[in-house]
């Protein structure tokens, strides 16, 4: 039976949903499930919470064993999932956040690009490189399948930089769709469908129900939609550009130049924009933890029902040889020619017991190709930043950041940059 290795395992919510999937897989209930953190308390929370879903749902076939100690977790793993945060609410997502906004610059989610996005991939590059190095000596065939932001930016240096199988996975792709229909009043019965692009800018390019185009019909209704919803960004990129975008309004805001500017506050109130959103959720999950735990440890009847997260689904795939089809994030091996071959996209991939094969999707329209530049741009320098140690290049990320670049003069972007350099202090490596 596989050893599935969960990294970052005091995320106990998403250590329950994946390993608790697992569970419920046929192929994988006597998996070895191998919990790693270094925070020992969460990761107690997360072997209970998971002892007694084995017990109430697997006959505890599975066999759960935590460890703080990294190595021993890794050793002889199939299968490696990651879900580290590196540097966590306080102090790193504090700093993202704060010190952006003392030159006028506003973030929503800050996890992907933009200030928020360089600066957290800075620091957990360096963490994923060292998983990598101990993968390649403990558990060489093992795939990792990682969850953790910025997805395209750590996904694509895991890619480059180590032989390790990695495939970055998140669930925007499989709600898109779901989340238009829904919105528009839209019946999703026997809808075809076809996503490609970049992590949290994958387009939907086609859509269609018993061969014909949906398109038209959403564009129609998404212009008659009243103004009283929370997708108002997503609407107006479609509407511009022609396509919908598969993650939420609120990421949206801030991978583009057009919606947050400090000269135009009417736009953030115009696009419903929620600054700050991200930390405010922290706070509240802060905030909810202690009772959300004794809930679930105190719920000895406690279940499980399997969730959409592409993980379990992957593993037995393989295992099986029983053939899936995700929205995968990979290296750009010709799949989209125009772009770049060193970029991270996300495009549909086959699984099986061959692995996880990834498909020709052939050229983006034009604009759409653009849009995901700009993205692309910021996500390649700032891997080389973390692989030269060279400060300059943090800068350039910064600096063709479509956000940052809008709000901000150069010798602002230098300086907000060499304000978070010195505020991460050792959560950083060291640059020249």
């Amino acid at each position: 039976m596989p050893k599935i290795t969960f990294l970052g395992a005091g995320s106990t919510i998403f250590a329950k949903n994946v390993l608790g999937d697992c569970m419920l897989t046929p192929a994988l209930r006597d998996a070895q499930l191998a919990l790693y953190d270094i925070d020992q308390s969460r990761l107690r929370t997360s072997e209970l919470i998971l002892n007694n879903i084995n017990k109430n749902c697997n006959q505890d076939r599975a066999k759960i064993v935590a460890y703080t100690d990294r190595e021993k977790a890794l050793k002889d793993a199939n299968y490696v999932i990651n879900a580290v945060q590196v540097g966590g609410y306080q102090p790193c997502t504090v700093i993202d956040f704060e010190i952006p906004k003392k030159y006028g610059l506003r973030q929503t989610i800050g996890d992907t690009i933009g200030i928020g996005g360089i600066f957290r991939a800075l620091r957990t590059i360096p963490v994923l490189l060292d998983f990598a190095g101990d993968m390649e000596e403990l558990c060489p065939e093992a795939w990792f399948l990682n969850y953790t932001n910025p997805m395209a930016i750590l996904t694509g240096i895991m890619l480059r930089s180590s032989y390790i199988k990695t495939v970055g996975l998140c669930h925007s792709v499989q709600v898109c769709v779901p989340t238009l229909l829904q919105g528009l009043g839209i019946n999703s019965d026997n809808i075809q469908w076809k996503i490609a692009g970049i992590n949290h800018m994958a387009w939907l390019l086609e859509i269609t129900k018993e061969q014909q185009d949906l398109y038209p019909e959403i564009k129609k209704r998404a212009l008659q939609r009243s103004k009283d919803h929370d997708d108002l960004v997503r609407y107006e990129i479609m509407k511009q550009f022609g396509y919908y975008v598969t993650e939420s309004s609120e990421h949206n805001a801030e991978y583009f130049p057009y919606f947050i500017k400090d000269k135009y506050p009417e736009l953030i109130e115009r696009f419903k924009i929620p600054l700050d959103e991200y930390p405010r959720r922290c706070v509240e999950q802060i905030k909810d933890w202690e009772k959300t735990k004794e809930n679930l440890l105190n719920n000895q009847e406690l279940t499980h029902q399997r969730t959409l997260e592409y993980a379990s689904y992957i593993m037995e795939a393989i295992e099986t040889d029983q053939p899936y089809q995700i929205g995968g994030n990979v290296l750009n091996t010709d799949l989209i020619p125009n772009l770049p071959q060193k970029a991270c996209v996300e495009v549909p991939c086959l699984v099986d017991g061959k692995g996880i094969t990834p498909t020709f999707v052939g050229e983006l329209p034009p604009q759409l190709a653009a849009l995901n530049q700009t993205n692309i741009n910021v996500h390649l320098l700032t891997i080389e930043a973390a692989l030269t140690r060279k400060k300059e290049h943090i800068y350039h990320a910064a600096m063709l950041d479509p956000h940052t670049s809008a709000e901000l003069s150069l010798d602002q972007i230098k300086a907000l940059c060499d304000e978070l350099i010195e505020a991460h202090g050792d959560w950083l490596p060291a640059f020249k």
